[in-house]
Order: structure tokens, then sequence, then C-alpha cells
């Protein structure tokens, strides 16, 4: 529980200081659905510093068991053990049943999560489409500000509709395991066409079916376009590498360094973050106008008048159009 509520020029400048704590109480902050909650996190994300292109953000998607987290775990504690700081967002998916979900990110990276240069936070859908979380943006801006360099976004793994991380990160890096249809995937659009490398997990299990894996996934990637302007070319996007031992890490850290470097230079990467701004402005904007609809006094009442009148067989087009009206 967050009482009472913190000041929010206090929780700023603590994360400024890269205070922990005043991380997670931020991201709680939020994340919470409670209206004061909501402002106060309004509130807290105008006080932060100016978006800078001095980090690099990351969305690792894949399907499920393909590896996504003991990929980013491995790729974490390379990069901590070089100096830098990593935070690592982790969405998990909720249940439409019970609504909860299991977060259990933290004990599948539990090396990366002891370094005192990491931070990882499950965070759940909530019913959330895209494989991200609903406030996934706002709490890399927190991260950012509390000093993470490499913010790196771990979505759902629910399949080719799961782009939305493509709107919040810089590279989008797509993990697929051998022998599995993954690489079948690639000549479809979807998922696959957005993004900027590929890895190839398991590499000292299966190494015949990750080789056959890349062939496939290069040739696929020959007849599609590019991401982007700065998009390496086919044979470098994709990567054959084992999490467990290491091999080919390091490569794929340096494929990502090179890309970083190569967007940064070219006013890509600043050009991408504010077109993902612009992006986000509508949808924010009309949850701002949903969440003031539903403090109006007598809301409660006329949204259960509108349900009884959907349930008894009024369409839903002439029940938002009679509602707009009243409002």
């Amino acid at each position: 529980m967050l009482r009472p509520l913190p000041d929010p020029d206090a929780l700023a400048a603590d994360l400024a200081g890269g205070d922990r704590a005043a991380l997670a109480q931020a991201i709680t902050l939020v994340e919470s659905r409670k209206p004061e909650h909501r402002a106060l996190a309004s509130d807290l994300l105008t006080r932060l510093p100016p978006l800078s292109t001095e980090t690099i953000r990351i969305a690792v998607s894949g399907s499920p068991g393909a590896g996504k987290s003991t990929l980013i775990e491995a790729l974490g504690v390379r990069w901590v053990e070089a100096g830098r700081r990593v935070a690592v967002l982790a969405v998990d998916p909720s249940s439409q049943i019970s609504r909860g979900s299991i977060l259990g990110d933290k004990s599948r990276m539990e090396r990366l999560a002891r370094h005192p240069e990491a931070f990882v936070r499950p965070s759940p859908t909530s019913g959330h489409l895209g494989g991200v979380a609903l406030r996934t943006r706002e709490t890399i801006r927190l991260v950012e500000a509390a000093g993470f360099t490499h913010v790196i976004v771990e979505t759902v793994g629910v399949g080719q509709s799961e782009t939305t991380a493509k709107d919040l990160a810089d590279l989008f890096v797509f993990v697929a395991q051998p022998a599995s249809g993954d690489d079948l995937q690639g000549i479809k659009r979807g998922i696959m066409e957005h993004a900027d490398l590929f890895a190839v997990t398991k590499r000292d299990l299966l190494p015949d079916a990750v080789a056959a894996t890349v062939r496939s996934l290069r040739s696929a990637l020959s007849i599609l376009p590019p991401p982007t302007p700065d998009a390496l070319p086919p044979h470098e996007r994709v990567l054959s590498l084992s999490s467990t031992t290491g091999e080919g890490i390091d490569v794929l850290s340096d494929r990502i360094d090179v890309l970083n470097h190569t967007m940064r230079t070219s006013g890509q990467l600043g050009e991408q973050r504010r077109n993902q701004a612009v992006a986000a402005l509508e949808p924010a904007f009309i949850e701002a106008l949903v969440s003031h609809a539903r403090m109006q006094p007598g809301f409660a009442d006329a949204w259960s008048e509108a349900e009884e009148s959907v349930r008894g067989g009024a369409t839903v087009e002439e029940v938002v159009e009679r509602l707009t009206n009243r409002a």
C-alpha cells in the first residue's frame, strides 16, 4: 500500500539519486489504477528530466519456451560486468479468470536480479494486448530517470501480433528456437518483419537444427523490406547462440552496440523516439478522457443503464451515441 502518498518532488529527487526503493514505489504508483495514484503518477512523470538518447531500449520477444529470460540474463550479466547499468522490465500474462499473474521472472533471472547494477521488475499485462503491460512506456522513463542506461523489455511471448513492443524500444530482438517453426514465420507479415536482430538459441544442444533455422531466417529476410534505414544485412541480423554456455552472447551484444551507434549517429534514434511519443499521444488522451468521465456524478448509473440497454437488444453504436450526447 502507498500510504501516505509520497511527495512528487521528493520522489523525483530520490529517483534521480538512484534510490531503488523510490524507483519501486514510483513504478507501483504508475501501475496503480486508483485515481489518486494515477494523478500523483502523472505529476511525477512531468517532473522527470527530458528524454535522452544516451540510453538504449531493447525489446525481446519470441514464442513461449524460446529462452527469452535465459538470454536476457546472459546479456544483462555481460553488460553489468562491463560497468553498464541494466533494467529489465519483464511482462507476464494475466489470467482472464483469476486476474492474477505468476510474475516469476525474478526467479528465472536470479543471478542478474542480485547484481547491484541491475534492476528486474516483473509486471502483469492486466489484460493489455500487444505483449507489454499498460504502463511499460511510463516505467521505461522511470528506470531511465533512476540512471539505468540499458533497458530491456521482455514481452509476454504471444505470437506475431506482439508488435507493440516495437513502439516502445529502439531495437527489437526476436528469440527463435530451432526446429519449432519459428523459422517459417519469417516469411509472414507480423512480428518477424519488425525485428532488428534474430537470436536462434540452444546452439549447444541442437547445432544442426540451429544452423538450419539460421539459414531459413536469412533466406526469408532477403525478400522482406528492412525494418529501418539503418538495418543490418540479413546475414548479420540472424545469430546463433547458447544462452547457457554464453556462446554468441558477445556477438549479440556487439551487434546491438553497432546498431545503437549507427541509429544515434544518423539521427534515426531521435526521430524514432519522437514518432513513438506522438503515437502514444492518442491512446493516452483517450484514457484520460475515459478516466475523467468515470469520475463525473451519475456516471455509474449511466453506465449501468447502458449495459442493460445492450443486454436488452440495443446496439453498441446506439448506446455509445446516447452516452456521448449525454456527456
